[in-house]
């Protein structure tokens, strides 16, 4: 399985609009973030976790050429702001996206891409095919992914893992009954947005403990703002075994 990290950053990205602190004015590349993604390759399957407004970005600078589906996290808008651009792929490949969303997360696309869904044929407009999804592991081809349930403050949200991958961004808990999903992992990409306390997200220093509790192999921080200092900075704050994404990033497991 590869794992390619589409997008490391928080929902403003780095740099911030019109911010001069250093990590905004840093030239080292691994401090520029676009909105948190990424990328699964397993099985001859190619996965894309979240459609942040930075897709059309992500999808260039990678040279992505093919994607069989889409997973959503949840419907904030730094997560699925870039779904329109899918029909690219429903052009070249002349089929319809496979979508998986849990049923609030479908409304919302419904509501916020009103026009894909509206009946009217209209030419141009994303081909979509949604598969509501809920707690129960469900498959993409031969591959078995496995929804993890945890709560962006009150909102609830999905992690997923995907084999001995798993995918947490966006939360400020989870449960026991969830944890036990995520336990003996190769690689933990996890939410980690500053260093101080956040009400929506886990911080450095809470994500660092659910990692210590949880023992994977390897991890990596996401969703990371200008807050949390410059990347060269912080990994030297971290265990051997973890770092902080960056965009580009890739990862064999």
């Amino acid at each position: 399985m590869k794992i390619t990290i589409l997008g490391s950053g928080t929902s403003q990205g780095v740099p911030v609009i019109a911010c001069d602190c250093e990590v905004c004015l840093s030239e080292n590349p691994k401090d520029k973030r676009l909105r948190s993604s990424v990328m699964v390759e397993v099985d001859n399957k190619t996965i894309i976790i979240d459609t942040g407004p930075d897709f059309r970005e992500q999808m260039l600078r990678e040279k992505v050429e093919k994607v069989d589906a889409v997973l959503f996290t949840h419907e904030h808008k730094d997560h699925v702001a870039g779904l329109d651009d899918i029909r690219a792929f429903n052009h070249k490949w002349k089929k319809d996206m496979q979508i998986y969303a849990s049923e609030r997360v479908e409304i919302a696309l419904k509501r916020e891409f009103h026009y894909v869904f509206s009946g009217n044929d209209y030419p141009g407009i994303p081909k979509i095919n949604i598969n509501t999804i809920d707690s129960n592991p469900f498959k993409i081809g031969s591959t078995k992914i496995v929804p993890i349930n945890a709560l962006h403050y009150k909102l609830p949200v999905f992690g997923f893992r995907i084999n001995n991958f798993v995918y947490l961004t966006d939360l400020s808990f989870i449960s026991e009954e969830e944890k036990e999903k995520i336990k003996n992992a190769d690689l933990l990409i996890l939410d980690a947005l500053r260093k101080k306390k956040h009400i929506s997200h886990f911080n450095l220093e809470q994500a660092l403990d659910l990692i210590v509790e949880l023992k994977p192999k390897k991890a990596l921080l996401t969703h990371i703002s200008h807050f949390m200092g410059k990347h060269e900075d912080v990994i030297k704050e971290l265990p051997s075994h973890v770092s902080p994404a960056f965009d580009g990033e890739e990862i064999f497991i």
